[in-house]
């Protein structure tokens, strides 16, 4: 039997600009994780996947166009195997199309767990090209910031370029100290990522000059990330949040969470991820901590992580 995990991530500034060519920042959350495990099957079974948290339980041969499914094959050809006879379990503590990179990190588990059944290890940006062409598949038009930050576990700089992206990871000057809350509605990233693109296809002046201005953001943010200046980073988020309104992304409950988080004295708040609901994250320092993680619960967060 062979496992593999792989972390949640966050966008910190950037999302939805950053699949128009805009660089964003983003983190992983190695605290929260998905697991692969995989074992032999039974002879003639091929491959089966049980994912009690998906609520899931099939063969590739009955589902072959599952995003897993074709994944799992993929994997298994880069990695020299052509027919397996597999049990491969996924489970995962990252709350499902809710901004964290749940997919990205199940894929990428189940690529790391492949390979460690027949004693490969593949480097992370083969496993980010895997996972991405799978996300590609599945989400329709991602930037592949999510499967990078999850393959390769730190926190990075990314450009969607041609033929392959940009990637460097930070410098960091100073502790950063996050709280992520939940806001409980679910939105699969594909919805808010097709409606922006029929957006900007409708009126492509407005949405680049909103774009162009999320990328600016973006450089300035990397600048106090380097010199440790947190409260400008704070300021940026703000910023960041409202552009993200008016791309037309956030809704009523993250709105909701990310008021309470700043007047509870956030130094920053704004969604995370392709939004409509999921997650958002706000800036702290350690004194404002716990204030801040009341009153996102009181603000109806489902759950606050800290980070």
């Amino acid at each position: 039997m062979s496992s593999a995990s792989a972390p949640a991530k966050l966008i910190l500034c950037g999302e939805h600009a950053v699949v128009y060519g805009r660089p964003a920042i983003a983190a992983p959350l190695s605290d929260v994780r998905a697991y692969a495990r995989v074992k032999p099957g039974q002879a003639g079974s091929g491959l089966r996947f049980i994912a009690p948290d998906l609520g899931e339980n099939w063969s590739a041969a009955e589902q072959p166009a599952h995003p897993l499914s074709e994944l799992a094959r993929a994997a298994l050809a880069r990695l020299g195997v052509e027919d397996a006879d597999l049990t491969i379990t996924l489970r995962s503590d990252i709350p499902i199309a809710s901004g964290m990179g749940s997919g990205a990190a199940i894929g990428t588990a189940l690529v790391r767990a492949l390979a460690a059944h027949v004693g490969l290890a593949l480097p992370p940006a083969e496993v980010a090209a895997l996972v991405y062409a799978s996300e590609r598949r599945f989400h329709g038009t991602p930037s592949g910031i999510d499967n990078t930050v999850v393959a390769y576990e730190q926190a990075i700089w990314f450009e969607r370029r041609e033929p392959a992206p940009l990637i460097e990871p930070l410098t960091i000057g100073a502790p950063l100290t996050l709280l992520v809350g939940d806001s409980g509605v679910r939105s699969a990233t594909r919805l808010p990522v097709g409606a922006v693109r029929e957006r900007w296809q409708a009126d492509p002046r407005r949405y680049e000059a909103l774009f162009d201005q999320v990328g600016e953001l973006v450089v300035r943010a990397r600048a106090a990330l380097a010199s440790g200046d947190i409260r400008l980073l704070g300021t940026l988020l703000d910023a960041n949040q409202a552009l993200l309104e008016q791309i037309g992304v956030s809704s009523p409950e993250l709105e909701r969470l990310v008021a309470a988080a700043r007047a509870a004295g956030a130094l920053g708040a704004k969604l995370s991820g392709a939004g409509w609901g999921g997650v958002m994250l706000a800036l702290v320092t350690p004194e404002t901590r716990d204030s801040v993680a009341e009153a996102l619960r009181a603000a109806g967060a489902t759950r606050v992580l800290g980070v």
